[in-house]
């Protein structure tokens, strides 16, 4: 089964490019577009009707660009909305979730911590998938302004190491051995978080996970491109040049008001 068709992924911003990396690499003959919507980062902060409107709207445009799959890489966004984004439309959606359960599974502290946005750690999704693991201590802790400075730029500021200090730390005290990034645009804090945590904290974030689900939907329900022209598109909605400044390669980057 064959479809040239691109695969849509939006976020809150420049985080979901951490996933779409994960899925390019994986399935590099694939058409993807991305939606930056920096516009309304973090979405985090938001309700979950505000959060389902913003998840709805992309996908809308995604949906007009011809898209056979969409790829919610949002945490906030899969935890808050993807049950409406799957009950409204029938394009297959993959959303990305906390990966608790390896973390919790293979935990020998039975301690684990997980970084993440308010609007993650107060969904119902996110509160089911912990009630499953009570015999290990999960020390949530709030990412407040984390994503504010990935979207400026300011990765390895000043500002941002004292803030994953403060975060980081009792987490460290507590014992962790297994730390969760719960948002996609925390990938990119990696090599600060290392420079923190000791070599016997893993670090777990989606990318993997969810680009291994996003080719078994395209062998199962979609179809895989065989098309040549396959150069992705990212759109954002406010500057591209930090878009462009976080991507590897010289890639199209297109501003658009949506």
């Amino acid at each position: 089964m064959h479809n040239n068709q691109p695969i849509g992924i939006f976020d809150s911003g420049i985080g979901g490019t951490s996933i779409w990396a994960a899925i390019h690499h994986l399935l590099p003959n694939e058409k993807t577009v991305y939606l930056a919507d920096s516009k309304n980062a973090p979405y985090g902060q938001k309700s979950k009707a505000e959060i389902i409107a913003l998840s709805i709207k992309n996908t809308e445009l995604l949906l007009s660009m011809g898209c056979k799959l969409i790829v919610v890489a949002c945490n906030t966004a899969t935890t808050n909305a993807i049950q409406e984004l799957r009950a409204k439309y029938s394009v297959p959606f993959i959303g990305i979730e906390p990966a608790i359960k390896p973390a919790a599974t293979h935990s020998k502290t039975q301690t684990i911590g997980i970084l993440a946005t308010q609007g993650t750690l107060n969904s119902e999704l996110f509160n089911r998938t912990t009630e499953k693991f009570q015999n290990t201590k999960i020390i949530e802790q709030i990412g407040h302004g984390l994503v504010q400075l990935i979207e400026s730029g300011k990765i390895d500021s000043p500002e941002m190491t004292q803030l994953l200090h403060s975060y980081l730390s009792p987490m460290i005290e507590a014992n962790i051995d297994f730390l969760v990034l719960g948002c996609s645009h925390y990938p990119y804090l990696i090599p600060q978080i290392k420079k923190i945590i000791s070599d016997n904290i893993h670090i777990i974030d989606s990318g993997e996970a969810v680009a291994k689900q996003t080719q078994n939907i395209l062998r199962e329900k979609v179809g895989f491109s065989l098309a040549e022209n396959n150069d992705p598109i990212f759109y954002t909605n406010t500057n591209p040049k930090v878009i462009s400044a976080i991507l590897e390669n010289n890639y199209e980057v297109i501003e658009k008001d949506f």
